[in-house]
């Protein structure tokens, strides 16, 4: 093997991983914010790190994996059913660090029996991540603005 193809061996290789990584870190955050719509609080909360941080305006920032679990379940618990859309995901992959973005689109129902709308919010998130000891991907810090509501959230989880 000359110099040259090994260099594109590497090259091809480190592209590849970057990819994986990619498509890693797309399924992690899929799978966690489905989670969330089964109330399956242990397998989102197993998306985080630790020592993640959760900023939502009305909340503020929330520390550590317990915390952060704890304030999403009091809030969405009440909800009768819910769903939790991403859109637009982009990942930027360094080593063992990546940053993401993408946008929310929030919809909840807030009583099954009335033939009123649901509750609905969204706006964009900005996502740290850091490689886990498993190789695994972990969400190390969300921050979520909201930029728009639709229908009453007549539960008022989110104040």
């Amino acid at each position: 093997m000359t110099h040259t193809a090994a260099g594109h061996d590497d090259d091809l290789a480190r592209r590849l991983r970057v990819l994986e990584d990619k498509e890693a870190l797309r399924a992690l955050m899929i799978r966690g914010w489905r989670a969330l719509d089964r109330k399956d609080w242990r397998a989102w909360i197993g998306c985080w790190a630790e020592d993640a941080v959760l900023e939502f305006g009305p909340w503020g920032e929330v520390r550590g994996r317990t915390a952060v679990r704890a304030k999403v379940e009091e809030a969405e618990s009440p909800y009768p059913s819910m769903q939790h859309h991403i859109l637009n995901m982009h990942f930027d992959v360094s080593g063992d660090r990546a940053t993401g973005v993408g946008y929310m689109w929030f919809v909840a129902v807030t009583d099954p029996g009335a033939a009123s709308s649901p509750y609905a919010m969204g706006g964009p998130y900005d996502w740290e991540f850091r490689r886990g000891p498993d190789d695994g991907w972990l969400l190390t810090r969300q921050r979520l603005g909201v930029w728009w509501t639709d229908g009453e959230d007549t539960l008022r989880a989110f104040e």
